[in-house]
């Protein structure tokens, strides 16, 4: 595989005959681009693309498509380095595409590997209800587009509270999903270690990955574990250590630019002050209402493997104080369970009915049993 570096070529400037913007066309703020490849392939030939200096790929940029009109889908050429090898256009700003100029910032996004952590992908409309967190979470899509946009400016580090199952991972799941970066899940309980030092090195670690897949989401969920005031805590040195780093992370001290850090609690007013104060946003989740737990249900039960043959109107004052996670794993899953061990062609009214009723009748410490 060839490797063309982009720092290593010396640039002659090309001359544009149409860098003159014109009455109705926008000059574009920003574009980024992607590898498309060549038109039509010799060899098997194949490049890899890389930028060792944005800035000097920029100057790059401008001087090849100065005076370009584009837009979002448009297929660009190379005319200097590698004659005819394609860039697709993949974003821009305005949105509507513009023309090119000598204050256009570019960005080469590179192909994506298939080293980044899996995680399940979801969709916004599976997060039901959470309007406002939805709708604040509307500038981190826009800076994991285009982090060079921002600047000092960026939405750093957000922490997602509030009860536990109303959709805290399911959103940072979809803010993955609508803007295709990689996902970096984990549990703070998993970060500490037998040794003092482990936790930190983990920190460390997670960080310098996310470095080299920017943009990115790291997702910390339960942060209270390790990140408990010290009234409500006897802070052992390894839990000390490990918030240590992970305030140095969160203080960006090593260039965290294009990593947004997200973390999860359900108890916000339990926090150290020293890691809440970090957090320049404070976004809640609540439980869901009237209209959202009946989504949810009808949601939820176009999933199942067996159909629901019931009123699921009724169930909506039932349910009331459950959250989402209540509502799949506590309501219908064990309906849906006690259903197919007798062998029932749907769900009907009484299996939803008798789940609720085991439900409200049993003890917290008492086990769910709907089949004893």
């Amino acid at each position: 595989m060839n490797r063309i570096n982009i720092n290593t070529i010396k640039i002659k400037p090309l001359v544009s005959e149409s860098s003159k913007l014109s009455d109705d066309i926008m000059a574009l703020k920003y574009v980024i681009i992607e590898p498309a490849g060549f038109p039509i392939k010799l060899n098997g030939e194949n490049l890899k693309i890389t930028i060792d200096d944005p800035k000097l790929f920029n100057v790059y940029a401008r001087d090849q498509w100065e005076g370009e009109t584009v837009k979002e889908g448009d297929y660009i050429f190379d005319t200097t380095i590698i004659p005819d090898y394609a860039f697709k256009v993949i974003s821009t700003y305005p949105k509507e595409g513009g023309i090119v100029t000598r204050d256009t910032l570019f960005k080469l996004k590179a192909a994506r590997t298939h080293n980044n952590i899996d995680f399940k992908k979801a969709r916004f409309d599976e997060v039901i209800g959470q309007e406002n967190a939805k709708k604040k979470c509307k500038i981190i899509i826009k800076y994991l587009k285009c982090p060079e946009l921002f600047g000092e400016w960026a939405p750093k580090n957000i922490l997602f509270y509030g009860p536990p199952g109303t959709g805290k991972t399911l959103l940072a799941r979809a803010l993955a999903t609508e803007t295709d970066v990689p996902l970096y899940l984990i549990k703070a309980t998993e970060l500490i270690g037998e040794h003092v030092g482990d936790g930190s090195k983990q920190i460390q670690d997670l960080y310098n990955k996310a470095l080299n897949d920017r943009p990115c989401i790291i997702f910390i969920d339960e942060l209270d574990a390790i990140a408990l005031s010290r009234q409500y805590q006897s802070l052992r040195g390894d839990v000390s250590e490990i918030v240590n780093a992970l305030l140095t992370e969160l203080d960006g001290i090593h260039n965290n630019d294009g990593i947004v850090t997200i973390a999860a609690t359900n108890n916000p007013e339990m926090l150290d002050n020293a890691v809440r104060s970090r957090f320049e946003e404070e976004i809640k989740f609540e439980l869901p209402n009237d209209d959202e737990r009946l989504k949810i249900i009808e949601l939820y039960t176009k999933k199942m493997p067996i159909k629901v043959k019931a009123n699921l109107k009724k169930y909506v004052e039932k349910t009331k104080g459950m959250s989402g996670r209540d509502l799949k794993e506590k309501f219908l899953k064990p309906a849906l369970h006690k259903a197919i061990l007798e062998d029932k062609k749907f769900i009907e009214e009484k299996d939803l009915d008798d789940v609720l009723n085991k439900l409200k009748g049993n003890k917290k410490e008492t086990p769910l049993n709907l089949y004893g």
